[in-house]
Formats: structure tokens, C-alpha cells, sequence
């Protein structure tokens, strides 16, 4: 399909269905795209670390991008995912993908590499690639792949349509600072979402799009359009949910919202005012909402 140049996109990626021998399930497979194509998402994203990649071989990745591209009829775009080290085996794959109808390629920036190998490898794969790239900074590690002025070198890069944070936000705050504006800059975390818009993603990449692909898309739209307290509007009861059924939140807990409830808010505003004396405000400033809130002696829940 023609690749979306209005902002937010949203995009998430697709979880890879099993038969009870262990094969890819592709009729399961289309049967959930069918479903997601009546939701906000803007496209899928395949062979992903959260698409069971290591579980696959090269030619079962291939078959599974022509199995989303034939059941989304061109509905939504195709980006599909490489991560090796070699440039001329992502190439490889990248013509295999292009030929299964993927739209773009979402790759890894090589890890434990020196800078100069990486700009060795970009050099090949960047303008070799036959459809764009989406460069993505995931580690697994913590160990920053590359420098932020290195990635915003690489982003600036003909044949570069976005660019994927890794989860440090404040690492990846600094990357934002050298990727064009002209590039897209994609958030990869849910719980991520507004804050990586107050730093300037247009964007989403994460896996909670497949469980709540509306809920993102509206809080991330809220965020692109500079609506922070409207993002923030959502009922708490939704960000509860979303804590406890997408990041193990603590359910005996009831969810971040519930629990500071519980706790207070005057009490949950005090200690990040007290971080904030510690530590920097860098690192810690009370939302005017929960600043709101504390000095009312209302909870969230109550809003």
C-alpha cells in the first residue's frame, strides 16, 4: 500500500500463531489481521523479537509476510523486521521481503560493534535496501548501540523513513535532538507514549497496539497535537488495565492509578517533589494533573 505520511502511526508488532505441531498457524494468522484491520493500526510489523523471530526460519518469516499481505488486501502497510550483523545477508532478506509485498524493512542497529562498523554496514544496506528503512536502537543489553549522533546521521539518510527508540527514554531523548524532523520517530513503549511525545516522537512502535490499538492511538494523537492534559483525560481505570494486562503491574495492586489512589496522591505528589530535591528535576517533576489533584486531596479516580 502507498506508506502513510500523515502522523501519529501506530504500529505494532504482530504476534506469530502456532498449530499443536509446532508450525506456523497461517489461517490463525489471518484470521487476527482481519480483526486488527478494523482497528486504528496503521500497519504490522513482522519477524520481530516480539514476533517469535528466533522461532522462525528465514523462509517461514517470508511466507508469513505473504500471508499478512494477502489477508490486509493492501489495507494497512507491511514492515518487515531483520536483525543480523552481515549487510549482504540483510540485503538477502530484504529482497525476499520486498518480493512478499513488505512494504519496508524495520532494521536492528548491529550491537557490540564499533562506530565505524556501523556506518560500514548502513553504507551497504541503506541505499542496497529495495524498499525503505526503519532504523530501530534495540539492545536487549542496556549498552547504547550506537552514539545519538551517529543514529541521526544514519536517519538522515536517503532511503530512511523513521527511526524506533530503544526503552531509555532519556538515552533516546538525546537521540531525538539529530534525527531530521523529516524522519519519522517512533516510541517503542506504551507505557512510554506520552512522555516520548513531550520529547518529540510522532510515533509508536510497541506491543501493547496489539491489545489496545485504539487507546494508543488516541493518547499518542493527543500527544503529536500538543493535547497533553487531554492524553491524559483517559479514564484511569484504562491505564490500570493496560499496566497490569500488558506490564505485570502488581494486579493485587489494582494498577498504577488505583494504587496511588490508595497511597494518596498529596503523598505520591510529596515524594517525587522530594526526588526532585534529590535528585534533579531532570529526572523527576510532578504533572500538573497530579499537582492538581494532591493540593484538592482528590484521587484519580475521582476525576
Amino acid at each position: 500500500m502507498p506508506i502513510l505520511i500523515s502522523d501519529p502511526i501506530v504500529v505494532a508488532p504482530t504476534p506469530t500463531p502456532f498449530d499443536s505441531d509446532d508450525r506456523v498457524d497461517h489461517d490463525a494468522l489471518s484470521r487476527n489481521i482481519e480483526r486488527w484491520l478494523a482497528t486504528p493500526l496503521s500497519g504490522f510489523v513482522l519477524g520481530t523479537a516480539n514476533g517469535e523471530e528466533l522461532a522462525l526460519s528465514d523462509q517461514e518469516k517470508v511466507d508469513i509476510v505473504r500471508t499478512v499481505a494477502d489477508a490486509s488486501g493492501g489495507a494497512k502497510f507491511i514492515i518487515a523486521g531483520i536483525d543480523v550483523p552481515s549487510s549482504a545477508e540483510t540485503l538477502r532478506l530484504a529482497e525476499a521481503y520486498a518480493e512478499a509485498d513488505a512494504d519496508m524493512v524495520r532494521v536492528r542497529i548491529p550491537r557490540q560493534k564499533s562506530p565505524a562498523e556501523v556506518e560500514a554496514y548502513f553504507d551497504a544496506v541503506i541505499p542496497g535496501s529495495p524498499v525503505p528503512v526503519v532504523i530501530i536502537h534495540q539492545t536487549f543489553t542496556g549498552v547504547p548501540a550506537a552514539s545519538p549522533e551517529l543514529i541521526g546521521e544514519l536517519c538522515a539518510r536517503d532511503n530512511v523513513f523513521g527511526y524506533i527508540t530503544n526503552h531509555d527514554i532519556r538515552y533516546e531523548g538525546r537521540v531525538r535532538l539529530y534525527v531530521p524532523e523529516s524522519r519519522r520517530f517512533w516510541i517503542c513503549n506504551g507505557g512510554l507514549l506520552l512522555p516520548g511525545t513531550l520529547m518529540g516522537a510522532n510515533g509508536a512502535c510497541m506491543w501493547l497496539g496489539n491489545v489496545a490499538p485504539a487507546l494508543c492511538t488516541d493518547v499518542i494523537g493527543h500527544g503529536v497535537a500538543g493535547r497533553f492534559e487531554e492524553g491524559m483525560a483517559l479514564r484511569a481505570s484504562d491505564i490500570d488495565i493496560i499496566w497490569i494486562n500488558g506490564y505485570g503491574f502488581p494486579a493485587y495492586r489494582g494498577g498504577p492509578m488505583f494504587y496511588a489512589d490508595q497511597v494518596g496522591t498529596k503523598a505520591v505528589y510529596d515524594a517525587i517533589v522530594r526526588f526532585a530535591e534529590e535528585q534533579g528535576p531532570q529526572f523527576w517533576e510532578p504533572a500538573p494533573l497530579l499537582a492538581k489533584l494532591a493540593a484538592e486531596g482528590k484521587g484519580f479516580l475521582e476525576r
